[in-house]
């Protein structure tokens, strides 16, 4: 099967194509390469994928219509693993002109190329726990109300869930919107919080920790997510909400959302614990309110997942950190060495 990956230089991109590739598909990929993070680990994931014979790789910007749309058109794909997006909620209130630019425009340029793809067997696209917003009803639901998100980056997902709807509806496109909650593990993006407590543990510099540690998040390790990806990718929806409401006809789409994440919420000063345990050395901690935008606690039900799948996620945060510092630790000593 031929599967385009968009955003494959970053970190869930790089592990699903890994596994894509593992499995014997053929992965045509693109990325922008943009500086969010250092651009350095990006292309030490890609130099990783570049081994295999059917992988490739181009450097795209999705909102850069012209270019999605020949990109798309050449490689006619199977199927669709859309995981770029520009990241991080808090990073949205400093710099909002750049998730209308990646996670809006390029959201529409790229399922709107893809909408012309004969035979696409299947559109996935990431989307978050962000969606769920101050939700106080636990655990979250893909049948939760979505419609009050607190950042703008909780409010691109939620579009991007409402644009696939949409395409789905007029194109017969079968999509589906994958909610990630808090996913973790090797070759992890700098700016997501366990990495910056581990860069500052390693560097004795205390970690900025929110709401005095008053927060539980349901950390999903790399591996259990990509699993479930690859279990989706052949189970394409046949249908959602064909039905008449009050006399209304509501919608012929084959569109669906998942939540994706490990159904085990654990308390974040228990998940920097096990990371100071695991990089043999104590964290300083610095206590602060609550960030504008983040939310004090992220629980997802699974069942949807399970009942489609058979799939639970196993890997429990014991075991994802140690592997998670052991790749750290590595790759800054090589780092390190390459800087020296």
């Amino acid at each position: 099967m031929k599967v385009l990956v968009t955003g494959a230089a970053g970190f869930v991109g790089f592990h699903a194509a890994k596994a894509l590739l593992n499995q014997s598909h053929s992965v045509f990929a693109l990325d922008n390469m943009n500086d969010y993070y250092p651009v350095s680990l990006k292309k030490a994931r890609l130099a990783q994928l570049e081994q295999h014979a059917r992988f490739s790789f181009e450097a795209i910007d999705l909102a850069n219509a012209h270019a999605v749309s020949t990109f798309v058109h050449r490689v006619q794909p199977d199927c669709v693993l859309h995981l770029a997006a520009q990241a991080g909620v808090r990073y949205s209130i400093d710099n909002p002109g750049a998730y209308v630019q990646s996670n809006l425009s390029g959201f529409v340029n790229l399922i709107e190329a893809c909408a012309h793809v004969d035979g696409l067997h299947h559109f996935l696209y990431a989307s978050s726990s962000s969606v769920y917003g101050a939700n106080t009803a636990i655990p979250f639901q893909t049948a939760d109300m979505t419609d009050y998100p607190i950042s703008l980056y909780a409010a691109t997902k939620k579009a991007n869930e409402l644009i696939a709807h949409a395409y789905s509806h007029l194109y017969e496109m079968p999509v589906t919107g994958m909610r990630f909650f808090t996913v973790y593990g090797p070759w992890g993006r700098p700016d997501m919080a366990y990495y910056k407590f581990a860069d500052a543990i390693m560097n004795r510099r205390p970690i900025k920790i929110y709401n005095n540690g008053n927060m539980r998040r349901d950390f999903t390790y790399v591996d259990d997510v990509v699993e479930a990806i690859t279990r989706l990718i052949p189970m394409p929806p046949k249908s959602s909400l064909m039905e008449h409401s009050n006399g209304e006809f509501l919608s012929n789409a084959r569109s669906r959302v998942i939540n994706i994440g490990n159904n085990r919420p654990v308390e974040l000063m228990r998940f920097i614990e096990v990371l100071e345990e695991s990089l043999g050395r104590r964290a300083i901690c610095e206590y602060l309110p609550m960030q504008p935008g983040d939310v004090p606690e992220t629980y997802a039900c699974i069942d949807d997942l399970n009942s489609l799948t058979g799939y639970r996620p196993s890997i429990a945060i014991e075991e994802g950190i140690e592997r998670f510092a052991e790749w750290y630790l590595s790759y800054h000593e090589e780092l390190a060495e390459r800087i020296a």
